[in-house]
């Protein structure tokens, strides 16, 4: 089993949306997910409860009883576990990233977003674990130019060496009007908000699967 968490320390980045979305990706490929929802709000539970359909299987968790709720998931032949991280714990944060195989982490091109990412990164580097930071809520490009405020931010996201995810997700009403019903924007009408998480789940799989093929330890970041 390969192991997500979905990390912001700072909250309304969108990490929720994220790791949702990513378990649903897997659930829409038919891998068998687990989604293990620590944010005290339960939100990512809210928002797949909500699901008409069959989707990935579910859970609430803490830092305490993730290590256990991990081996429930082994033994249970699950294939993916996403851990939807609470914002601002950052033990219950740390304690996620020890488990997982990599470790997303979500940021708004905004300076108070920016400014939260440099800790998370500093925290996942520190644990060595490989990594990938994704570009949210981002406004859409007009005629093919990004605005002011993700040039901004892809330039501090270089300076901090954040490896950054070939897909930024723009700010799309697709997003929250599918998680309404406890869908993906892979399942709706919306192309655009669809083939950016397709090309998100396709970065992180193959970064799963390159954890295990390697199945060591991999190298620090710098």
């Amino acid at each position: 089993m390969r192991t997500l968490a979905v990390i912001a320390l700072k909250g309304g980045s969108g990490k929720t949306t994220v790791a949702t979305h990513l378990a649903l990706a897997a659930h829409l490929r038919g891998q068998d997910a687990l989604l293990l929802d620590m944010d005290r709000q339960r939100s990512a539970l809210n928002i797949l409860s909500a699901r008409p359909e069959t989707g990935p299987e579910m859970a609430a968790s803490s830092g305490p009883k993730l290590l256990s709720a991990k081996f429930a998931a082994v033994a249970r032949g699950k294939r993916l576990l996403v851990i939807d991280t609470p914002a601002g714990a950052v033990e219950d944060v740390s304690e996620a990233i020890v488990l997982a195989d990599i470790a997303v982490m979500v940021v708004r091109p905004t300076l108070l977003d920016l400014a939260g990412l440099a800790p998370t990164l500093s925290l996942v580097r520190g644990l060595q674990k490989p990594s990938t930071v994704v570009l949210s809520q981002a406004p859409a490009p007009e005629d093919g130019v990004e605005s002011p405020l993700v040039r901004r931010a892809l330039r501090a996201l270089d300076y901090m060496r954040a490896p950054l995810a070939p897909v930024t997700l723009r700010a799309r009403t697709a997003f929250q009007t599918a998680l309404e019903t406890g869908r993906s924007v892979e399942e709706t009408q919306d192309p655009a908000a669809a083939a950016e998480i397709a090309a998100l789940w396709e970065h992180v799989e193959g970064m799963l699967a390159w954890a295990a093929e390697e199945d060591l330890p991999p190298p620090a970041q710098p």
